[in-house]
């Protein structure tokens, strides 16, 4: 994995293919700002961010939501918490040192399943393609149906949780639904200006 900076803008690749750039983070942008957008913002909050990446995400989560509002971010490679801390302070770096941001060096999956029921008022993962299209196949199990479940039982009730994915997947929307979730696609651009929608979030509201 390695990181490329030009003028400005930043770009991460694996095995030589671009994976992310900070100018196509159109989707991860929306991705925070959906993820938080039902919180109370009379209450304190805490919600989960699994995957750093870019930062775009995390920057997103925090612009919309309240000073009460704690992020936690869970990262699997150290490297890319170094990364933004060490180079990317002028893109999103400086919020992983933020007061209301908790980093962990852990498989996102992992701490879904570890936590106490009713953990997050809000899950938002981009840690993979998508449900089928996997780099990972760790990653499997957040889309299973086991893993669904853990997500609905870390959610607090009428809780949230959004997956980011390269594109529809309609096997997973039914499957989603099942396990007692509120299923909603909603359609995302790489870039703003793009004239179509390329990636999907499917946005699961816990139904009790």
């Amino acid at each position: 994995m390695s990181l490329f900076e030009h003028d400005g803008d930043y770009s991460i690749s694996l095995d030589g293919a671009e994976i992310m750039h900070s100018r196509a983070s159109t989707s991860e942008e929306l991705l925070g700002q959906l993820g938080v957008e039902r919180l109370n913002p009379e209450k304190e909050s805490r919600v989960l961010v699994g995957g750093l990446g870019l930062g775009c995400t995390l920057r997103t989560a925090l612009k919309f939501s309240n000073d009460k509002t704690i992020v936690e971010v869970a990262e699997l490679l150290p490297k890319m918490e170094e990364w933004n801390r060490e180079h990317m302070q002028s893109l999103n770096g400086a919020l992983v040192d933020h007061a209301r941001v908790e980093i962990r060096i852990q498989n996102a999956s992992k701490l879904i399943r570890k936590a106490k029921p009713g953990t997050y008022d809000a899950i938002m993962l981009d840690v993979d393609n998508g449900p089928v299209a996997q780099v990972a196949k760790d990653n499997f199990s957040l889309y299973s149906n086991t893993g669904l479940r853990a997500i609905r039982s870390a959610l607090k009730p009428k809780g949230r949780v959004i997956f980011w994915s390269a594109g529809p997947e309609p096997m997973f929307e039914p499957r989603f639904g099942r396990v007692g979730f509120k299923v909603k696609a909603v359609p995302a651009k790489v870039h703003e200006r793009a004239k179509r929608a390329a990636y999907m979030l499917y946005i699961g509201d816990r139904l009790a």
